[in-house]
């Protein structure tokens, strides 16, 4: 099972911080052990890192209207949106 390593920008680092949201729609799809991350520097950027049993599951829910609601009430700034793949 792949780690994934995936960093943003976000309009609310608290609001990001506290929402159950991410936990409620990655895991339904196999997203494990997800982990979050701020950057000390940027308090506006902040990560998650997490085991994703199957990769094309989850660029595939990245693509959806679910996947958009989710970011856009957690304050996600998509456009700012990294993934990186454990290698």
């Amino acid at each position: 099972m792949p780690t994934i390593m995936v960093h943003h920008n976000v309009k609310d680092t608290k609001h990001w911080l506290a929402s159950p949201i991410r936990k409620q729609v990655l895991e339904p799809i196999g997203v494990t052990n997800i982990r979050t991350f701020t950057d000390p520097q940027t308090s506006s950027r902040v990560g998650l890192v997490m085991d994703v049993a199957d990769m094309e599951k989850l660029t595939a829910f990245m693509q959806t209207k679910a996947a958009a609601d989710a970011m856009a009430s957690d304050g996600v700034l998509p456009e700012t949106m990294v993934f990186l793949v454990q290698s």
